[in-house]
């Protein structure tokens, strides 16, 4: 085809239709245009309904000319890495309309891990994920828009939509609201963290409530998601690497100036991708999702990720799996140290060059993958300059010789269980200890705050998956006791559950299969010998098979009421190893 003949050719070119395309002939040369999805409701006769209600929101017939871009908007009052989302909105909006769109902005819900930490509102966290793509869908298939462009940032919201982008398959881009700056105490930085292991000292006896207090008031100084490279943020690191949100997108914080810009430069470019017919899938392939999983594992993560991204990957039509993650972290060293694992925080990331610099340090194992604005992630990586060479140390001197996160497998894990080894001291590295059994997280946090775990005590929590819960909640706050108790060089925790990004210590997570499908997990006992070696990527309780089997012939799962989203979560979900995704 020849080149197009720019604007005004829909009014002087004459046309013909051919395999649902329009062929525009303009005198010496034609092309190809894709009919938009939001025609239906924009053009002919028929659509007057349809019209006739849209211009009860103020559209006018120049509207009706041009493409429908939806904005997923995650804000509320609630969530700190939410209250600022309608300032980056506003901004997406001013991007869609200069570059010739017309903006529609809808809400979606989010929960703040850390709010819903420690009660039943936690098993409603992982579920939201499901929910939060499902509205995405909704709302863009139900109105016909031809492209949308999703502003997010906590845990779960991210992870939704990029996997609302991949099974629509509609043009999309990602806006991140970035970190909170770090809390301050003394000479000290403060996050979430920062609290619940001040708990732990507190329940030992360590300090008083007026330290508890004050590191409270302190930790968490305004807006953005937690500062630390917990779920959230890197989440938004990895979108980036995806090539779903804009260069610098996901390290820069909540209060930068150069997010807005971001966000603006975010909505002019979702409406080129949707008049050039660029669709998720056509820019994140398999490469893409290789190239993130080496990124989450040089800069160490959340173990988070490790639902997150297979889950992501069905739905662009890949299969990314937890033998993915094991092999890559064998070749990529971790070369950060930032909160929960080390001493630097997202803003010290961002400082250092972001995700670019990140690609620059690990560039000779990167396979070449698109970016949403043309460019390509090897492109992007060759460009970067590493600002801070301690922040983002060499492949030569990595903080450890492994990537970030570890897979274990053996007779307690056969699919496999997840644990943060970049966030591991090296007594725990191999570990010996007696099990101590628990069926709820909440006995197990009693068992702790009464001093009934001592060291070499390897504890177990159970029916706490994502489909004995249900929901997979996230146990912040028995690591962060254990650790404020200072027993995190002496005890392990084990649970077909999940843990908080900001977890650190010898907490192995999504334990496969889980206890409430009768996973080994399930026929564990008090007195138990359990064996981690992270090196040997191993597992296992001391028991012969045969004791396995009959123990497991005797399990009568734990039954929990439940009702609404949570008894059609349960009967859908799959469980930790295969990403919690929705059958």
């Amino acid at each position: 085809m020849g080149k197009p003949c720019g604007g005004g050719f829909r009014r002087s070119c004459g046309r013909a239709k051919s395999n649902q395309q329009i062929i525009y002939a303009c005198g010496s040369h034609s092309h190809i245009v894709i009919p938009m999805r939001s025609e239906v409701i924009r053009k002919g006769v028929e659509s007057a309904p349809a019209r006739s209600l849209l211009r009860a929101d103020g559209l006018t017939d120049e509207d009706f000319k041009k493409p429908f871009i939806g904005i997923a908007n995650s804000w509320n009052d609630i969530v700190p890495g939410h209250i600022h989302l309608n300032e980056i909105v506003r901004a997406v909006r001013e991007g869609i309309e200069e570059a010739g769109g017309v903006p529609f902005t809808f809400g979606v819900p989010a929960i703040c891990d850390g709010i819903a930490m420690g009660h039943k509102g936690m098993r409603y966290s992982l579920i939201s994920r499901e929910v939060i793509s499902d509205c995405c869908e909704v709302m863009v298939e139900g109105h016909a828009l031809d492209g949308w462009v999703g502003v997010t940032n906590c845990d779960k919201v991210t992870p939704g939509m990029l996997m609302a982008a991949g099974r629509m398959n509609v043009p999309a881009l990602m806006v991140t609201g970035g970190a909170m700056e770090t809390g301050k105490h003394k000479k000290e930085n403060l996050d979430l963290q920062s609290v619940f292991e001040a708990l732990g000292s507190y329940s030992a006896g360590n300090v008083d409530e007026a330290f508890v207090r004050t590191i409270e008031c302190a930790a968490c100084p305004g807006k953005g998601s937690c500062s630390g490279l917990f779920t959230a943020n890197s989440m938004a690191c990895l979108t980036e690497v995806l090539g779903l949100s804009l260069k610098g997108c996901g390290t820069s914080l909540a209060i930068d100036k150069k997010k807005l810009k971001i966000a603006k430069d975010t909505g002019k470019l979702i409406v080129k991708l949707v008049k050039k017919d660029v669709k998720p899938r056509d820019i994140v392939t398999a490469e893409s999702f290789r190239n993130a999983v080496r990124v989450d594992m040089a800069i160490g993560g959340s173990t988070n990720t490790a639902l997150h991204i297979p889950a992501i990957s069905k739905d662009f039509g890949q299969n990314v799996t937890l033998d993915t993650f094991d092999e890559i972290s064998r070749e990529i060293p971790h070369i950060t140290s930032l909160r929960p694992a080390g001493r630097f925080s997202i803003k010290d990331l961002d400082r250092a060059g972001g995700m670019p610099a990140v690609l620059n340090r690990i560039q000779a194992h990167l396979e070449d993958a698109k970016t949403a604005d043309g460019g390509s992630i090897i492109e992007t990586a060759k460009k970067a300059v590493v600002k801070d060479a301690e922040v983002l140390r060499p492949l030569d001197d990595p903080y450890h010789k492994q990537g970030g996160i570890a897979v274990l497998k053996g007779n307690l894990a056969p699919q496999g269980s997840v644990i943060k080894q970049a966030a591991v001291s090296e007594k725990m590295m191999r570990f010996t200890g007696k099990a101590k059994v628990f069926d709820s997280e909440k006995d197990a946090t009693d068992a702790i705050l009464s001093g009934k775990i001592v060291s070499g005590d390897a504890i177990i929590i159970r029916y706490e998956g994502p489909r004995g819960a249900p929901g997979m909640p996230e146990m912040l706050s028995p690591t962060s006791l254990i650790m404020g108790r200072g027993l995190g060089d002496s005890v392990a925790l084990i649970t077909d559950g999940r843990f908080s990004g900001a977890t650190r210590g010898g907490a192995i997570g999504h334990v496969s299969p889980e206890a409430y499908e009768k996973g080994p997990i399930a026929a564990v006992r008090d007195g138990d010998i359990i064996e981690i070696d992270i090196p040997a990527r191993k597992l296992s309780v001391r028991i012969t098979d045969e004791e396995m089997a009959a123990r497991l012939k005797k399990v009568r799962p734990v039954e929990r009421e439940v009702s609404g989203v949570q008894k059609k979560y349960r009967k859908l979900v799959t469980n930790g190893a295969n990403g919690a995704y929705l059958e």
